[in-house]
């Protein structure tokens, strides 16, 4: 069966990637390397940027997404689901910190091989809930997409200043793959997405997206 793509899937993406991403670069550590103590730094420094959008996220879901479903009578015990793997996220995406902040003290093997296992611990603990959230719930929110209900929550959602919308933007395409990238340029105008990203981004593109580069 086809998937429908959306902008939820999109951010999803963003977030898959940056886990992967942040475990693949704990794995290549420089750990007893003059550079140890640089690249434990950014590595905090970028995890922290994804914890913020993906908290963002969260908050957005929580505050008008599972409600206006409850208002269309969807499955409560789905949305107390969704609910609770939101606190269980919040509390591995935590100990990811503590791991990275342990790495940034002591930039050592042991320390980086035990970050290492607390982010594919997170992982598995946010894949499990973005796997459930689009099989299980997606489908109960695409029928009500044209209703008046999910304009106003939509509206709700895009209310941000010029630079957070930008830091969005500039995160969510790095490293974009097509198929949504073709999406996004369906969903909103590209002169937008390029303006907000580059112009409002600013502080992505030079303190994160160089952490990313091989």
């Amino acid at each position: 069966m086809a998937v429908t793509m959306t902008m939820n899937r999109v951010i999803h993406a963003a977030v898959r990637r940056d886990l992967a991403r942040l475990e693949a670069a704990l794995v290549d550590f420089p750990a007893g390397d003059a550079d140890a103590d640089d690249r434990a730094t950014e590595l905090r420094r970028a995890y922290r940027y994804l914890r913020a959008e993906l908290t963002r996220h969260h908050e957005g879901e929580d505050t008008w997404i599972w409600p206006m479903l409850a208002s269309f009578d969807v499955d409560a015990t789905l949305l107390t689901a969704m609910e609770s793997e939101h606190h269980a996220m919040a509390a591995a995406l935590a100990s990811v910190s503590d791991a990275l902040d342990r790495l940034v003290e002591t930039p050592d093997l042991q320390t980086a091989v035990a970050a290492r296992t607390t982010v594919a611990d997170a992982r598995e603990v946010v894949d499990q809930h973005l796997t459930h959230e689009e099989n299980d719930l997606e489908p109960k929110l695409l029928p009500l997409l044209e209703t008046p209900e999910w304009h106003a929550v939509e509206k709700n959602l895009r209310k941000a200043s010029p630079s957070v919308a930008g830091e969005f933007f500039a995160w969510l395409q790095d490293g974009m793959e097509t198929e949504h990238r073709t999406f996004l340029r369906s969903t909103v105008p590209p002169p937008v997405t390029f303006i907000l990203g580059r112009m409002f981004g600013r502080r992505y593109h030079r303190e994160v997206a160089p952490v990313w580069q091989p």
